[in-house]
């Protein structure tokens, strides 16, 4: 007699699988965020039971801990850019062409490169609505202190291939080459590229066979990772092969103007409280940006934290007082030391 895990177990394994580097996290990040919860009107809410009103907060609380990808230039770029390789690699039989993102962290690369894979496998999908089987995508991240067999690794554990102890890297490579041939992968993003140095053997070794997996998979490969022109991945012989071979697509923190304006626009519409005027945090667009350092990552955990927490302390109204009580990462903060002091958590 078999009896199901018990539900934390459950939703254990649920957010296990929302990884991107896996495939089962890969097709719900694709699948899109749920819809987000009805805002009820006073009267509504008066009506609520105890139990009714905490799950409605609970609800909301959900939503707004949810990363909301806003397509700002950078993402549009980026998927600009990486479909026009698709298209000019789709009958190279060699010397495939690649695209590196760059940046600082918190300035959307992960988002943008995702993105980017999230709107070829749509298109795959539209094209053979009656296939089963496809796989378009593929993502890993490169471990720190990565080798060649931990990246084949990756590349098979998205797959959900089994990687035994006792398999050596041949059987890796020619399994994950196998299905992602026959599945007709076209994308391959590989995250957290700047952990890669070119001035070791190991990394050497993990960079070679990155090459080796895009020669051998009919793939546009596409890297991402914090300064990469500067990095060691661009170091020596193998480094200049990849400058040789990728487009760079820069990112930056945001300059105070009008798209920053409108990131903050776009971001307060998705708030969802009950006291919240519409356009408050438009007014706060400068301070806001001297607040995060024109970091699209800072600004989005700033704006949603302070909503969590005024459904949490009840004043249900996101204010300037309650972003600048949210802590930012370090490079944030540093940026705008003076309002360190007021972060509580």
């Amino acid at each position: 007699m078999t009896t199901s895990p018990p539900a934390a177990l459950q939703e254990a394994d649920t957010e296990a699988n929302r990884q991107l580097a896996t495939l089962d996290g890969w097709r719900r990040f694709v699948a899109g965020a749920p819809a987000a919860p009805v805002l009820l009107s006073p009267d509504d809410l008066k009506r609520l039971s105890s139990a009714e009103r905490d799950l409605y907060d609970d609800d909301r609380l959900d939503h707004h801990a949810r990363m909301l990808t806003v397509a700002t230039s950078f993402v549009e770029r980026t998927v600009i850019c990486g479909r026009r390789l698709v298209l000019l690699n789709r009958h190279a039989i060699s010397a495939r062409r690649g695209l590196m993102v760059s940046g600082l962290p918190g300035t959307g690369k992960t988002s943008a490169i995702s993105q980017l894979g999230r709107s070829h496998e749509l298109l795959d999908r539209a094209r053979h609505p009656k296939v089963s089987g496809r796989i378009p995508v593929l993502y890993i991240t490169v471990p720190p202190a990565a080798t060649a067999r931990m990246v084949a690794a990756e590349f098979a554990r998205f797959l959900g291939l089994p990687v035994r102890h006792r398999s050596n890297m041949t059987d890796i490579i020619e399994a994950v080459v196998g299905v992602c041939t026959d599945t007709r992968t076209g994308l391959v993003l590989v995250d957290e590229v700047h952990n890669i140095s070119q001035v070791t053997r190991a990394g050497a070794e993990v960079s070679d066979t990155l090459k080796y997996f895009s020669e051998r998979i009919p793939a546009t490969f596409v890297y991402a990772g914090i300064g990469l022109e500067t990095s060691e991945l661009l170091a020596g012989t193998r480094g200049a092969q990849i400058s040789g071979r990728f487009t760079l697509v820069p990112t930056r923190p945001f300059p105070y103007g009008d798209e920053w304006k409108g990131l903050i626009a776009t971001l307060e519409k998705t708030i969802l409280l009950h006291n919240h005027p519409q356009g408050s945090l438009v007014k706060l667009d400068r301070h806001l940006h001297k607040r995060t350092g024109g970091m699209i990552g800072a600004l989005s955990h700033a704006i949603r934290g302070a909503a969590i927490d005024a459904i949490l302390n009840g004043t249900e109204r996101v204010t300037k007082s309650g972003i600048d009580a949210i802590s930012l990462d370090h490079a944030a903060e540093v940026s705008a030391p003076f309002h360190a002091k007021a972060s509580t958590c």
